[in-house]
């Protein structure tokens, strides 16, 4: 139990089983596969499947009270997540609304900041994203150029940002902006909370190989702002942004309390759902496939202890929150495994469409390499651990310590 319910963990799932079965949709088998996360409608639903749970009084589970959620531990969260299987959860919303923005807020946002932003998320009224890539930035994030200056007292940002996921559905992005161009890139930082229906940004949709556009790219014309759109203090966006990538890579991993519903290993619009494919190939009297089925459902099921073991250290203190690239790291190696033995059970039906219905799998397999790159690359990942987990020396920077309007940069920046 926590301080703030005399409630017990079982008391509390009890209630939620009974509230889920009257108040959310149940969702067939195959449901979770079919939902579009680049459609506008997918997210309108989102928002009305939200403000449900929120008028219920099961949003926001781990989130504090005074800010709209329910002040409890994540054993009430994990409960709540167990019961909510087989029904529809506005999973959207998770990542990165919730786990990694509204929890970035909660942690280096002002009083103002998170009464107004967190609340309104957990009724479904707003949600936010990430506006941290840039098209000359690479996985450099602190080498971002949009800039921002100030001037009669308000900040006019100028630049571009890309590979958004899901900007185009959101009603704000967190968006890393450079202040002083005179102190290393590290220092010279801001974090803003922006508007994205303000007139000076125009959001485009990028196309995928595999036909998605749910990445956005964003541009930045005289966008004008107040002190009050400042996430921290004004020079200090590297540490927002640093808080930021521990939750995204946690996240990642499935590793985060404020998520709610099943995570990304049970969700199967991400994951695969491996014995379903067995069954519809009739291959489940071969050896070669059920061992290569069971490697992969082992991969996932030490991911989750992983995830759990990671969660619980960082929590006391026995491990760094940069522990959260472990979980990220295995997430990656776990839905390798998982998209490649698919193909190999699926052979050439995942690359036609015709009666078999594989070509889900095939299509997949296209944004394979999702999974090592969203979140940061797992080589970044491996850099974390290797130097902020494990404490080996740090890789050598040129630019480091060096103002950053004296590093240099390609013709086009």
């Amino acid at each position: 139990m926590t301080a703030e319910s005399t409630e017990t963990v079982a008391e509390f799932r009890s209630r939620a089983k009974a509230w889920l079965a009257e108040n959310m949709p149940p969702q067939e088998p195959d449901q979770a596969a079919r939902l579009e996360r680049d459609a506008e409608a997918s997210w309108v639903r989102a928002r009305e499947l939200q403000k449900r749970l929120y008028d219920g009084g099961f949003a926001g589970i781990c989130f504090p009270r005074e800010y709209g959620g329910l002040g409890l531990g994540y054993e009430y969260k994990k409960a709540f997540d167990a019961e909510s299987v087989g029904y529809e959860i506005p999973l959207l919303l998770n990542v990165p609304s919730f786990a990694i923005c509204c929890a970035t807020i909660l942690d280096m946002g002002s009083e103002e900041q998170k009464r107004t932003h967190i609340r309104a998320a957990l009724r479904g009224d707003e949600v936010l994203v990430q506006l941290l890539s840039e098209p000359s930035g690479g996985s450099d994030l602190a080498g971002v150029i949009t800039r921002a200056e100030r001037r009669d007292g308000r900040w006019i940002i100028n630049g571009a940002k890309t590979w958004s996921t899901w900007a185009f559905a959101a009603d704000y992005g967190l968006c890393l902006a450079r202040t002083d161009w005179t102190v290393p890139k590290h220092e010279g930082l801001t974090m803003f909370l922006l508007p994205l229906r303000h007139p000076g940004i125009t959001i485009n949709r990028i196309q995928q190989v595999n036909g998605s556009v749910e990445f956005c790219e964003e541009f930045f014309d005289d966008v004008e702002v107040g002190d009050d759109a400042v996430v921290g203090e004004p020079g200090k966006g590297w540490e927002v942004a640093s808080r930021q990538l521990y939750h995204e890579r946690r996240s990642m991993g499935d590793g985060s309390e404020y998520t709610s519903g099943p995570g990304i290993s049970e969700a199967e619009d991400v994951s695969v759902d491996l014995l379903s494919l067995v069954e519809r190939t009739s291959q489940g009297d071969s050896e070669r496939v059920r061992e290569l089925i069971g490697r992969a459902l082992v991969h996932r099921t030490v991911h989750a202890q992983l995830s759990e073991h990671v969660f619980h250290a960082v929590a006391a203190g026995k491990l760094p929150p940069t522990a959260g690239s472990i979980i990220r790291l295995s997430m990656a190696a776990v839905h390798d495994v998982e998209t490649d033995t698919a193909l190999a059970v699926a052979g050439p039906a995942a690359v036609v469409e015709d009666d078999a219905g594989q070509l889900d799998i095939g299509t997949r397999y296209l944004g394979r390499q999702i999974a090592s790159i969203g979140g940061g690359t797992t080589e970044m990942a491996r850099n974390v651990i290797g130097e902020r987990v494990l404490n080996f020396p740090r890789e050598n920077a040129a630019d480091r310590g060096v103002p950053f309007n004296q590093v240099r940069r390609n013709k086009s920046s």
